[in-house]
């Protein structure tokens, strides 16, 4: 098959030089650049080569400036193919103002996208003329898969304000009660909505990264969307969230679902009738009103989290929150020539790292949803201890703070022993949960909404204040977490004594 050049392609050299000129000026102009672009965005191969020098130096957490650039391109040994510190110095005049950057970027984008269009058509094109075409529907239906992939480039807008988001979903499901929080002397960080917690941790911390571990499903997604809505509401701070596995719109159907109390499926389907309706309405100008930025972009790597991370701090000064979801899906830049990716145990222990870091740089506490691995299922007690941590025991290292979460009827052997049929010293707080439920479900002649479950959130790790175990009531359907009322308390304490000595 013959090759296809790179020649005669769109591009706009003067955008690029002006791009990498105006990494020299500002270190704002840094941040936006590496964040928004890749070395595919560049059309001359020593543009790229520059760019991959600078990319370098802000992975090293080195300055970018002209003198640090130079020496990175000898280290490359590929200075004089750029054409020296000459050719860096006319870059760096290229930049009028910054204020321009945006749009020399949005430029690069649009070129290299159609760049990458143009020659999977040639492809196409050359695929068919070279080779037998045996089944044509095959051929159209691969051909438009590499048209749309062509053009199916990461996305770099990234932040998309709850607001923004809000307006989709009242469109897509067709159709306002403040919350108050209370000043709570003990609170010393942002509030995370459970007194519990707030407890046992003063609130989240500046600088602290923070760990909310379990097996899939348990709830650990929802435990930090809902983390993240604390802060916004309570704290009145604004919030980052990292979203690698869900869609923006599926994180902020769960907020909405929180705070109508409606159900996330009849939310999902669009099915809502009576006052659900105007619930949901009313819950949807509420989440609208929190201060939250949603990065759905698939694929993020850590030099994006952080780039991005900073770059809306410098914008949003208030941000007070990170939320990563999750741990799992954060990848390493791509080193390219330099040598092999690193195994997964030594990547997470640079990316731990690199998280603890980035909360020291924004002084805000950042929260990282993480899996436990599957050995806690190979235990008759599942819960969860510090080294079922997945990949790599630098997460506990690096971590200020690890929550790691139980719940019982999770596993399908729970219930082979009922609560009832235990000794009263061997009941746990979630025999006592699934005794008062069905104590109050006998008082109320009915199941209580929400398909509710006790979650016991263990804090097995506080770098700063005291460890302990918190007991939430996860409500499934609605994605919500609630801090058990003192009535449940009373009752979860006393339904020992009914529980019957055997």
């Amino acid at each position: 098959m013959a090759t296809i050049s790179n020649s005669n392609l769109p591009n706009n050299i003067e955008a690029e030089k002006a791009v990498i000129g105006s990494t020299f000026l500002s270190k704002n102009a840094v941040l936006n650049v590496v964040s928004s672009l890749t070395v595919e965005d560049f059309y001359l191969t020593k543009h790229q080569m520059i760019f991959s020098a600078i990319v370098s130096c802000v992975n090293n957490d080195t300055p970018v400036d002209i003198l640090s650039v130079t020496n990175e391109l000898l280290i490359r040994k590929e200075l004089e193919i750029v054409g020296g510190v000459e050719y860096l110095k006319e870059c760096s005049d290229s930049m009028v103002a910054l204020a321009s950057l945006e749009y020399y970027i949005s430029v690069l984008i649009d070129h290299s996208v159609l760049r990458k269009l143009l020659k999977t058509i040639r492809n196409i094109d050359n695929d068919y003329s070279e080779k037998e075409i045996t089944d044509i529907n095959s051929f159209i239906l691969t051909s438009l898969d590499k048209v749309q992939k062509s053009v199916d480039r990461r996305r770099v807008s990234s932040f998309h304000t709850t607001k923004e988001i809000g307006e989709y979903i009242k469109e897509e499901i067709k159709t306002i009660k403040a919350k108050e929080g209370s000043d709570d002397e003990e609170i010393t960080g942002i509030n995370t909505g459970y007194e519990k917690i707030n407890s046992l941790t003063g609130g989240f911390q500046p600088s602290e990264l923070i760990i909310v571990a379990a097996r899939p499903s348990v709830g650990k997604t929802t435990l930090a969307m809902n983390f993240a809505y604390n802060a916004a509401t309570l704290s009145n701070v604004a919030v980052a969230i990292f979203s690698l596995e869900m869609s923006k719109e599926q994180l902020v159907k769960k907020l909405v679902a929180r705070e109508s109390c409606v159900n996330l499926k009849s939310i999902n389907l669009g099915r809502i009738v009576g006052k659900d309706r105007a619930n949901v309405s009313a819950a949807i100008e509420e989440v609208q009103n929190a201060t939250i930025f949603i990065d759905d972009t698939p694929g993020l790597n850590l030099m994006d989290i952080i780039a991005k991370s900073k770059k809306l701090q410098s914008s949003e000064p208030s941000l007070g929150m990170v939320v990563i979801d999750y741990l799992g899906l954060i990848e390493l830049p791509s080193e390219g020539k330099k040598g092999q990716q690193d195994n997964r145990q030594e990547a997470v222990r640079k990316i731990s790292g690199s998280l603890k870091q980035l909360a020291r740089d924004l002084k805000v506490p950042v929260i990282v949803v993480s899996q436990l691995s599957r050995s806690v299922e190979g235990r008759d007690n599942k819960r969860p201890m510090l080294s079922d941590l997945r990949d790599s025991g630098s997460i506990e290292q690096d971590a200020d703070v690890v929550m790691l979460l139980y719940r019982g009827d999770y596993y399908k052997d729970y219930q082979k022993t009922p609560a009832g049929n235990k000794k009263t010293s061997q009941l746990t707080s979630t025999d006592r949960y699934e005794l008062a439920r069905k104590q109050k479900e006998k008082e109320l002649g009915q199941e209580i909404p929400g398909n509710a479950s006790y979650v016991e959130v263990n804090i097995a790790k506080n770098r700063n204040a005291r460890v302990g175990k918190a007991g939430l009531f996860f409500y499934k359907e609605y994605a919500r977490f609630d801090s058990p009322s003192k009535e449940w308390e009373e009752a979860m304490l006393s339904v020992s004594n009914d529980a019957g000595d055997e």
